[in-house]
């Protein structure tokens, strides 16, 4: 049991740490429910054994070791470690770091810099990585719970490796109930039941899992073991109904997107209080109603995206439980409103045309000409200024010439997007009759 303490620390300061700090692993070895990244064939582990490491981003949910396996990396790669917080840490902070690596590396030494939570880093702070990362002067890794393709620059995520950390599964949180129960040296005090409850309200967290082991073992009594009710009364937390990251997930939330598209308000309801109750986070639900929103209904009703936004808001103000019901009022909204997916398919072909067009030049007669030798090459020549023209129109054709034109919005009569096919139809007739 000692050798699960540092060694240069006394035993009884040990225990009085979080037994999740405790049970840190001391190796990449040691970690647990990232087999795909420090296992024998894992990713890290590889790039460990190549002796060279690269920036990377750690994505995955809390509690799954980003901190814990960034540290470690830096112990197994001889690297210097320094550790900062996106939530805490401004441009002066930045800096500093960054001249204590500067300086570190004179001395021949490198700087692994953990960045937690880095997509809070507004675009600017992202950007300034970019010279330390480029010259070496660190080696970031940065973690987030967020997708990174929507929340890190471009030219950040283009200089580094994106690494996906999994919730753990059931297998790997009851690894971690046993080495607790090793380092305690003594059993759970919890029955069948209690155990598998226990290991459902750590929802793929394993810092979680050892924090409500950890309740456990001070409300244990001696000889006492508890059951399934009187766990959930000790830790007064619920085990989800679902788990988020599996498919009563994704069941329930493609439900209540099909109840929507379906114009079903009481449906989508049910569905959406479902997600309540398992504990789903509200702004996520509120993400996908604003989706629904733009896919399903787009301009039939330009207001439901004006909707769905101020709910979102809503929420994000009021907080649970009062936030829910703009929620669901936006829920309801969208699931009477009139459903187009016009938006949808256009933006889709035109992604298409784009990716297989996308090397021919925009028509010279729209293109700017600010010097002589744009101008003596015809840019902006011939070029008509629409609110000049009768009806504030000129018809001229905007696709590339080799292109020729396309239709890609085709909207139906239903809704607002009635009122945009008539001006669409309109400016046809008035585009053949000036261009014939």
């Amino acid at each position: 049991m000692s050798d699960l303490f540092s060694p240069t620390e006394p035993p009884e300061m040990a225990s009085a740490r979080p037994l999740a700090d405790r049970l840190r692993p001391r190796t990449l070895a040691e970690v647990t429910g990232q087999e795909h990244l420090t296992g024998e064939d894992g990713a890290l582990t590889r790039m460990i054994a190549s002796g060279s490491l690269g920036s990377m981003i750690f994505w995955g949910p809390p509690g799954t070791g980003k901190t814990t396996v960034a540290r470690l990396l830096s112990g197994e790669a001889g690297l210097a470690f320094e550790q900062i917080s996106a939530i805490f840490s401004g441009v002066a902070d930045l800096k500093k770091v960054f001249d204590s690596a500067r300086a570190r590396r004179m001395s021949g030494r490198q700087t692994l810099l953990f960045v937690d939570e880095i997509h809070r880093f507004n675009r600017a702070q992202q950007d300034s990585f970019l010279p330390v990362m480029e010259d070496g002067t660190v080696i970031l890794v940065g973690a987030t719970t967020e997708n990174p393709s929507f929340e890190l620059n471009a030219a950040l995520l283009s200089r580094a490796r994106v690494l996906t950390f999994k919730p753990h599964d059931e297998a790997s949180l009851e690894e971690l109930l046993r080495r607790a129960e090793e380092a305690e040296g003594k059993p759970l005090p919890l029955d069948e039941d209690a155990r598998a409850s226990l290991l459902r309200m750590a929802d793929g967290d394993g810092r979680a899992a050892l924090t409500l082991a950890e309740e456990v073992w001070r409300a244990a009594r001696r000889d006492e073991i508890f059951d399934a009710n009187a766990l959930q009364n000790i830790v007064q937390r619920r085990a989800p109904v679902y788990d988020k990251g599996q498919d009563g997930h994704y069941n329930l939330i493609s439900a209540l997107h099909k109840s929507v598209r379906g114009s079903d308000p009481d449906a989508a309801l049910y569905y959406l209080c479902r997600m309540f109750d398992a504990g789903e986070d509200p702004l996520y639900i509120g993400r996908r109603l604003v989706r629904m929103a733009v896919e399903d209904i787009g301009l039939a009703d330009p207001q439901a995206l004006v909707i769905c936004n101020a709910a979102k808001d809503a929420y994000d103000y009021l907080g649970s439980p009062e936030g829910e019901l703009a929620l669901a009022e936006a829920c309801v909204y969208i699931a009477t409103a009139p459903k187009s997916n016009a938006v949808y398919t256009a933006y889709k072909s035109a992604m298409r045309a784009a990716k297989e067009n996308g090397s021919l030049l925009p028509p010279k007669h729209i293109l700017n000409a600010p010097t002589k030798l744009m101008k003596g090459e015809g840019y902006g020549e011939g070029y008509r200024y629409d609110h000049d023209e009768p009806d504030a129109f000129s018809g001229q054709d905007y696709f590339p010439e080799k292109m020729g034109r396309k239709t890609f919005y085709d909207p139906p009569e239903r809704g607002f997007e009635r009122e945009l096919r008539k001006r669409l139809e309109w400016w046809a007739k008035l585009r053949r009759e000036r261009n014939s």
